[in-house]
């Protein structure tokens, strides 16, 4: 996002000419180091005293499986990654000179924290020399090839062919004349074999009987390339070790959004927190029959399971980091396992209060006016989290478009994770507006939530709107704009009109999930170009958050602790 130390205009488009530079434009060690301070360091951790032995073993296990998907998501993001990364080693490792190596040193420590050579916090640019523009279609699809000569050949394709070359867990290659789909177990074997013997070994180290279950499953899965089984497995775990490792997100994937990318989330739960959130799962039901949209649209049965964990992170890999930092997460994405078995939802509290203390405050106290900031709260930013992973699950997903079932992120492509980010935003407003006025919530969430979203707004929008989360918050923070929901004051700051704000949340609820639930993509196009961009009035609160940082950059003590007494 920073090039030269300067919050660049995320709505600028970024093209491929400007990304091209050559090694005389690339940043120096001040920049670099100016770079790199956007992100504050934040110690994660958690206290596990109460585990013994055996479980901090197999704990210790899991944070060495995690590193194998750091790897694997290098790969994923660009076939390039790897050469790169060890080039960038040796020359920090061997510098001309002091000054050079410090420049090394930290362009070796950006190109971890973006996990490629392109920073992701503006628009992608590239920050090591030689390094191509970021590519659209990561390392899932052939290089060289063209995103219109891959459509041609998924529509040609039919019934179990077209399931797979679509599907979550296959890359796409070449095959003399035409492509053809290779299976994660075969693509990336060498790696996924030593992870699935890492993960039998913690298996066979806890006493925790869902656990086992989770993990033997994973390791089958990933030597069989079926995901089911381990999933439910996942939805079913009740164990003080919360692992969640394995192919899930498709942001990367920019062509389709098709392709999932590894990452790993190796946390302990919080089971007193978990306790007291459990009880939002059982609204759900009650939530999706009272959704802001035609009720044909609406799923009358949700699937059975629907946990909720709040955990603390111990480490984190691959796709879960990289640039910004997960706060909370809905998984599995398979729509087979969320049609059936439902989702569960992670919280990782430790990372959202450093994100509430390092970023979110400093940036209250710049957008919004005196009186607004003791409005910021962190349970109302906690909550609505939380909600956003909830809504999720919630709306459209399997739907009908012309007498054909499909999906909404088949139907959606590339647009598919905006859209979805914006809706569980919103609609995650909408239901705590709803439990509220049921007094199903506290009330001093309700009274504090919407303030605490719009600073929220400028902590998200920061990540570029290049970036689904993003774009997404630029979506609605623009919508409620023009709905006179939020408003500029004189002097720059933004303040909530209470009296549309919960009307033009439902509206715009409305409106993205019947987008969703009628399959169109040229609506979700044009919402997205309409919308997700940043305005002068928004921009320039950007630019007065120079010294704000943007996100945290995690020091995993514990996991460093857990590896030193392994070894």
């Amino acid at each position: 996002m920073f090039l030269c130390g300067l919050l660049l205009r995320p709505g600028a488009p970024a093209d491929a000419a400007a990304q091209q530079k050559t090694d005389t434009e690339m940043p120096t060690l001040a920049e670099l180091q100016r770079m790199t301070a956007r992100v504050a360091p934040a110690e994660i951790g958690a206290d596990l005293s109460a585990l013994p032995k055996n479980e901090r073993d197999a704990l210790a296990r899991l944070v060495d499986a995690a590193r194998i998907m750091d790897a694997l998501f290098l790969r994923q993001v660009w076939a390039g990654n790897d050469a790169l990364l060890q080039d960038l080693a040796r020359r920090a490792a061997s510098p001309a000179g002091p000054r050079a190596g410090r420049a090394e040193a930290a362009r070796l420590h950006y190109f971890l924290i973006n996990k490629g050579p392109w920073d992701r916090l503006d628009h992608n640019r590239p920050f090591v020399p030689g390094a191509p523009p970021k590519p659209e279609a990561a390392n899932f699809y052939p290089a060289g090839t063209t995103k219109e000569e891959v459509q041609k050949w998924l529509d040609a394709l039919s019934g179990d062919a077209k399931t797979a070359a679509t599907g979550f867990f296959t890359t796409i290659r070449r095959s003399d004349e035409t492509f053809v789909a290779v299976p994660y177990s075969i693509e990336y074997q060498g790696e996924l074999a030593r992870a699935a013997a890492l993960l039998r070994e913690a298996a066979g180290l806890t006493a925790n009987a869902s656990l086992k279950t989770f993990l033997s499953a994973r390791a089958d899965a990933f030597l069989s390339n079926d995901y089911y089984a381990s999933d439910v497995a996942w939805m079913k775990l009740d164990a003080p070790i919360e692992p969640t490792i394995g192919p899930y997100e498709v942001y990367e994937d920019e062509w389709f959004n098709f392709k999932a990318a590894f990452e790993a989330f190796i946390t302990v739960r919080d089971d007193a927190e978990t306790q007291k959130l459990q009880s939002f799962g059982g609204h759900l039901q009650e939530l999706e029959n009272n959704l802001p949209i035609d009720a044909k649209y609406r799923n009358p049965k949700l699937g059975a399971l629907a946990p909720i964990a709040v955990v603390n992170e111990i480490f984190a890999a691959g796709d879960a980091n990289r640039g910004v930092q997960t706060a909370a997460f809905n998984l599995p994405n398979d729509e087979r396992v969320v049609r059936e078995k439902g989702t569960k939802r992670v919280m990782l509290k430790n990372v959202q209060d450093a994100k509430f203390r390092m970023v979110l405050l400093p940036i209250s106290k710049v957008a919004l006016p005196p009186a607004d900031q003791a409005r910021v709260s962190f349970d109302a930013f906690f909550t609505h989290i939380l909600m956003h992973e909830l809504m999720h699950g919630l709306g459209p997903h399997n739907i009908t478009v012309n007498g054909r079932q499909t999906t909404v992120r088949q139907e959606l492509k590339e647009t598919y994770s905006t859209i979805e980010e914006a809706k569980a935003d919103a609609s995650g407003l909408w239901a705590l507006r709803y439990l509220a006025d049921r007094k199903q919530i506290d009330a001093a969430i309700a009274k504090t939530m919407y303030t605490t979203f719009l600073a929220s707004a400028f902590r998200s929008i920061r990540f570029g709107v290049n970036e689904a989360h993003g774009r997404g918050i630029a979506i609605q923070l623009n919508y409620l704009l023009d709905a006179g929901a939020f408003r500029t004051r004189p002097d720059g700051t933004f303040t909530v009109d209470t009296g549309k704000i919960a009307e033009a949340v439902a509206s715009l609820t409305r409106d993205i999930m019947t987008l969703q639930a009628e399959g169109d993509y040229g609506k979700a196009k044009g919402l997205i170009d309409r919308l997700g961009v940043v305005r002068p009035e928004v921009q320039k609160v950007l630019d007065r958050l120079d010294g704000v940082p943007v996100d945290i950059e995690p020091k995993f003590t514990t996991a460093a602790e857990l590896t030193k007494a392994a070894k």
